[in-house]
């Protein structure tokens, strides 16, 4: 069974066993959550109304550092910075109806 979950803005397509990378969530390494499912799947047919999903946070972490430049010519204007996106990486241990 797959499941098609929201959280932190974004939507992620997962089965039982998939570890995810999701935006931090609050909890700790190693407790159960509860995740918002949108929709969920069994063998390519939609199955409507209810369903769970639960996952166990592994670890937290922080993404790849990204380079934001901004420059505008003829003026010396230039600002370099960084930043790295705070995750937490889950991993799917059960879908219900």
């Amino acid at each position: 069974m797959q499941a098609v979950i929201k959280t932190g803005g974004k939507q992620y397509r997962v089965s039982e066993g998939d570890v995810v990378d999701v935006e931090l969530l609050v909890a700790e390494p190693g407790d159960e959550v509860d995740l918002e499912p949108l929709m969920l799947f069994e063998g390519g047919d939609l199955v409507r109304d209810g369903g769970a999903v639960r996952g166990r946070v592994i670890e937290h972490g922080k993404g790849k550092k990204l380079i934001v430049f901004k420059y505008k010519p003829k003026t010396g204007y230039r600002r370099k910075n960084g930043h790295r996106q705070q995750f937490s990486r889950i991993e799917i241990t059960s879908i219900s109806r």
